[in-house]
């Protein structure tokens, strides 16, 4: 990894460099300038040497002093002569004795900014345990591989030596790490999360986003670097253990006591709903019943006052007439008797028979008047008997409920059989269609006719 050009400085006549990295994946890289007559000039630079960091690298310069070392960092892009103006700390170690062309002492690093390394992980088994079953360790392995880059270099050469970094022995740490903290972190998830181990491998996206929050933190406190994501690719669990067949079997076991139980509960849920719906469909009915009784007591009372109308003006014309038939004949005998003409009485006479025909008229008229109408209002018709409606059961549910006349297109289509379940108002349970005697008629088209006699 030598010096990748040099070029005379016309000054002094002196060999200066041309500071670079021209690597295309690298995370730290170590500068070394190039031999001057077979002999490394170590880390000595000399001024008029020129430096190029790409966009996305920087280069840093680590100068030993008596009491530890100083850097300056440059950043890319930077394409330039190397001056003590551009080097802070550099202009403040150098002297003017120097005359800008003795060589100074400093190491070059180039840290890549912009490549994202990946580093493979792979947990080997371990032993994780459900919570409802501690006895049975069950053997987990985890792969996969981890997302990183360098973002703040500051952070990162405070926790590396850059003298001694090496890329191998850099990737092994982060494994390790990594590598631990993926063990404890899934032998905790069944606990922590609800999950059965067996369930893990079904849960990997789960298990991915819990390892990754974990791991994010811890990694960049550790090693300076800026975690990108965590890609579990493989959850495995050793189903050739002894442990894992049996938490299979007891864990199957328990599921099979809950599908029938949930079952159970499903059909006493169907049954109560049922009864639920013949109750209401007999509360209903009998709603309709009364209602239309009622109804009918109405239109029979208004009947009858109208005929109770009739007898009490009949009653009052009866009255008159025989009121007007007494005052005659008590004007006739004193006019026959001798008791002479009585004039006022006879006009008196006049006058109350006349009130009295007048009185007798109008009733008559209202009699008449009221028979007529009563002959001109419509029959009275009895009550429609309630029609007779059944339930089916369709699917294991109750439908309805259908008249006669849906029943019958119903069984037309094939919708309905004779073996169908029915149920209606009055009976005691369900009962297949073929057996009620209400339902008889719909099925006859589907009697054979009997052989036809010899010709």
């Amino acid at each position: 990894m030598g010096i990748l050009g040099s070029f005379g400085n016309k000054k002094s006549g002196l060999i200066a460099d041309v500071i670079r990295c021209d690597l295309d994946e690298y995370l730290v890289w170590k500068w070394s300038p190039d031999k001057i007559d077979g002999k490394t000039r170590e880390n000595s630079i000399r001024f008029g040497s020129k430096l190029r960091v790409k966009d996305g690298e920087v280069a840093v310069f680590v100068y030993p002093q008596k009491d530890g070392t100083v850097q300056d960092f440059i950043e890319g892009p930077y394409d330039e002569t190397l001056k003590p103006a551009n080097f802070p700390i550099l202009s403040s170690i150098m002297g003017a004795a120097f005359g800008g062309t003795s060589p100074f002492q400093a190491e070059v690093y180039f840290i890549n900014l912009s490549n994202i390394m990946q580093v493979k992980i792979g947990v080997p088994f371990f032993d994780v345990f459900d919570p409802r079953y501690p006895d049975l360790p069950v053997p987990v392995a985890v792969r996969g591989k981890i997302t990183f880059k360098i973002t703040d270099y500051k952070a990162f050469i405070k926790l590396h030596r850059l003298i001694t970094f090496d890329m191998n022995s850099f990737e092994r740490q982060i494994r390790d790490a990594v590598n631990k903290y993926v063990k404890g972190v899934v032998t905790n998830i069944p606990a922590d999360n609800e999950i059965p181990v067996i369930q893990l491998e079904r849960k990997i996206f789960q298990v991915n986003e819990i390892v990754q929050m974990y791991l994010k933190p811890r990694l960049e406190d550790d090693f300076g670097i800026s975690f990108r994501g965590l890609d579990i690719s493989a959850l495995e669990i050793d189903k050739d253990s002894d442990a894992y067949k049996e938490l299979k079997a007891v864990t199957a076991d328990i599921t099979s006591k809950t599908v029938l139980a949930q079952s159970a509960v499903n059909i006493k849920n169907l049954e109560d709903t049922q009864r639920i719906n013949a109750e209401n469909l007999s509360e209903t009915l009998r709603l309709q019943r009364e209602q239309a009784a009622y109804a009918q007591k109405l239109q029979t009372e208004g009947s009858n006052f109208q005929v109770h109308q009739l007898n009490q003006q009949a009653a009052v014309a009866m009255a008159g007439a025989n009121a007007l038939g007494q005052m005659g004949a008590n004007g006739g005998a004193s006019m026959g008797g001798g008791g002479g003409f009585n004039p006022a009485g006879m006009m008196a006479g006049m006058a109350m028979g006349g009130a009295v025909g007048s009185n007798v008229a109008g009733m008559m008229n209202n009699m008449m008047s009221g028979v007529s109408q009563a002959h001109q209002m419509p029959p009275q018709m009895p009550p429609q008997m309630p029609a007779v409606k059944f339930f089916l059961g369709m699917n294991g549910q109750p439908s309805g409920p259908y008249d006669m006349e849906s029943l019958k297109q119903m069984v037309s289509n094939g919708t309905l059989q004779k073996t169908s379940l029915v149920w209606k108002e009055g009976m005691a349970q369900w009962a297949e269609a073929g057996t009620v005697q209400d339902l008889a008629g719909l099925f006859a088209s589907e009697s054979v006719p009997p052989a036809m006699p010899p010709m």
